[in-house]
């Protein structure tokens, strides 16, 4: 299993781009999170890691989007790689969600810019269904995604936001998404190989200091993403993700 580090900022970031993660095993590709401008993003990491991985940073070549929750520095390009899907390659976008953001991603966030359009002759009402096809992320088993096993569990954050276990091979990687620090979340994500853990500002975000309380065992295994521009990855006592970086499991 490879993870692919595409994103690493917060919203507020003029240096990165946003929280975005892409998985690989089997020839698979799962997509985590879908920042604005995604094939810029894809672009950025196909430079930054070479011609080896640029196969695997191809939206021609990513069928399947898991998005953690509805905020728009993960959720923003979902519009423009759906329409991707339907205009360049006539097929719907394999869209990951629990129920709560399926819920809210059609009717409080694509609708209005999705649920029209003009054929050329008339204006013609589309659906969720015309650009996705959607499978829900279980919340109390596990759900299959390709290759991978996945088990999912809700954070503390301002909307319904999914942490991750994904697992293929007997390797795992946690990923927390955006949360609050939450010991009983980090209970869920222990067990990983690799755990990716947001670290940022505000009460619906983890502290950096929160995180150097945990134990050496989990620290030395813990990556950080979604880091405001502000932070020193240099000195940080965590490793923190950088974008291009490819993790091999």
């Amino acid at each position: 299993m490879k993870l692919y580090v595409l994103g690493v900022g917060d919203t507020f970031t003029e240096t990165h781009f946003t929280h975005a993660l892409l998985l690989e095993a089997e020839g698979f590709r799962l997509a985590i999170d879908c920042p604005d401008s995604y094939r810029r993003v894809l672009r950025s990491a196909r430079d930054k890691t070479g011609v080896a991985h640029a196969g695997a940073l191809d939206l021609f070549a990513i069928d399947d989007v898991l998005v953690t929750h509805v905020h728009g520095d993960h959720m923003n390009g979902l519009e423009g790689v759906g329409y991707f899907k339907h205009f360049a390659q006539k097929k719907p976008l394999n869209l990951h969600t629990i129920a709560p953001v399926k819920d809210a991603l059609w009717n409080q966030r694509l609708v209005a810019s999705m649920g029209t359009l003009w054929d050329g002759h008339e204006f013609r009402p589309k659906s969720f269904e015309d650009y996705f096809a959607w499978t829900e992320v279980g919340l109390e088993s596990a759900t299959t995604i390709g290759p991978f096993t996945i088990r999912a569990r809700l954070t503390k954050h301002h909307v319904p936001t999914s942490a991750l276990v994904v697992e293929h091979a007997g390797t795992s990687i946690g990923i927390s998404s955006d949360t609050a620090f939450d010991r009983e979340l980090i209970d869920f994500l222990a067990g990983s190989d690799v755990i990716v853990h947001e670290t940022n500002y505000g009460p619906a975000h983890t502290a950096y200091s929160d995180l150097l309380t945990l134990d050496e065992g989990i620290k030395s295994k813990m990556r950080l993403i979604h880091y405001p521009d502000e932070f020193d990855v240099d000195a940080s006592a965590i490793e923190a993700l950088r974008e291009g970086q490819v993790i091999e499991l």
